[in-house]
């Protein structure tokens, strides 16, 4: 089953991320998080295994959600997913960009197809470390 294994906030912009134990996850994303914003790009989930693969640590590459235990770059479009009291729907592949040369030159091309994937919040709540994702 999959769990989530870090929360991150960003304070600020370009700044780096916060872990947090829990987080209120409002219409537009993560609250207190700089990178909030209504629509498709509201919260940015990342696979644990894809960071490991890629020698990146945890909230690194500015994820909201690090997941363990889940193929999340298989998960459709559309696909909806209940974490904690949230509950999200996947929207869109997020594609690396040039910030990921600033974490390690070369890490752009070296994490293309496993950056993660955005989503929009379809229902608020409270997400803790170690809730369960659930498919819906």
């Amino acid at each position: 089953m999959a769990e989530i294994v870090g929360i991150w906030r960003a304070p600020a912009r370009r700044v780096p991320m916060e872990p947090l134990e829990a987080a209120e996850i409002l219409e537009n994303g993560l609250e207190g998080c700089a990178h909030r914003r209504p629509g498709k790009r509201s919260v940015l989930f990342v696979a644990a295994e894809d960071l490991d693969a890629v020698g990146v640590p945890p909230g690194a590459v500015r994820e909201n959600f690090t997941v363990r235990g889940a193929d999340l770059m298989r998960w459709p479009l559309g696909q909806r997913v209940a974490v904690g009291e949230a509950e999200f729907e996947i929207s869109m592949v997020c594609d690396p960009c040039h910030q990921m040369e600033e974490i390690r030159p070369g890490l752009q091309a070296e994490i293309e197809g496993r950056r993660g994937m955005l989503a929009s919040v379809v229902k608020t709540g409270r997400v803790s470390l170690g809730d369960q994702v659930r498919q819906l």
